[in-house]
Formats: C-alpha cells, structure tokens, sequence
C-alpha cells in the first residue's frame, strides 16, 4: 500500500508541475516584525464578501504566528521579482533586509508587485499537510507590471496573445 500512495505522490505532483500558476509573497507583522513566505496556492473565493484563500505548509514559520484577525497581506509578484520569489522560499534568509517594502493595512507590502491583496484571517481550515487561511479582503491594488508565473519547475511570465 505504501509504494502504491508513493507513487500517486509522484504522479500528482508531475501533473501540479504542468499547472501555471501566480507566484505570491504572503506577510505579515507580528513581534514588531516583518514575516513573509513564498506561495503559488492562493486563489480568490469569494467576491460578497471579497474573501481570498491562501495555502501553508503545517510547518510554515509564518502560519504560527497567525490566528483569526491577524494581518495578513498578500504580494502578488511581477515578471521581474523571481529573486524575491527564490528569497521568500529560504528557511533562514533576512527576507526584508535587502527589499524596500512599507506596512500597509497592518501588514508588510513589498514595492514594485503586480498587485497587492490586504486582508484579515477569517478562519484557518487543516487540509492534510497544510492549512488553508481563508482571509478577509480589505483592500487591493494592481499595477500594470506582467505577473510571475511559475510553470514546470521555472519561472516566467504571461505572454498576451
């Protein structure tokens, strides 16, 4: 039985890798500091009331430090921000010391995104080895910049038609 699920891990994490997805840096402000991770699972869910759904791993560092009303913000990366997106994703890093970015809507917002999504957890939700954050939107914002996308273990951008 274990092999058989063994493989289904592989064969569904291949199939994930041949999804597109938006790259985002989820953040928030607690202890007086800035937290952030990197993300692909997030998603809207709903518009009344805006509601936004992000996903962490169990063992995220950044989602024990949340609970139900805290700041959560979410950045939304340009085509040009896969360093920040590599940044984000290492255990250890001083991810802001370098990254100009200001506290707004109670959380950290990094400069020069696609787009930026304010919100408030709403609920946190446990789903096998992550738990999905159902967050309250209250604010956005958008630039014309090309999101980053990561497809196939690479990252890259949209391309209009």
């Amino acid at each position: 039985m274990e092999a058989m699920t063994d493989v289904l891990e592989t064969e569904f994490r291949a199939a994930m890798r041949h999804v597109a997805s938006p790259v985002a840096v989820v953040t928030t402000y607690a202890g007086d500091e800035p937290h952030g991770s990197t993300v692909s699972a997030f998603m809207s869910l709903s518009m009344q009331p805006p509601m936004l759904l992000v996903s962490l791993d169990n063992r995220s560092t950044l989602l024990a430090m949340l609970s139900v009303g805290s700041p959560l913000g979410v950045n939304i990366l340009a085509s040009g921000q896969s360093d920040v997106a590599a940044l984000f994703a290492t255990r250890g890093a001083d991810r802001f010391a370098a990254l100009p970015w200001s506290l707004r809507d109670g959380a950290p917002a990094l400069d020069d995104t696609h787009a930026w999504v304010a919100t408030r957890v709403g609920s946190l939700v446990p789903a096998g080895d992550h738990t999905l954050v159902l967050a309250d939107v209250i604010g956005a914002a958008h630039d014309t910049r090309e999101p980053l996308i990561y497809h196939q273990k690479a990252y890259g951008t949209h391309l209009p038609y």
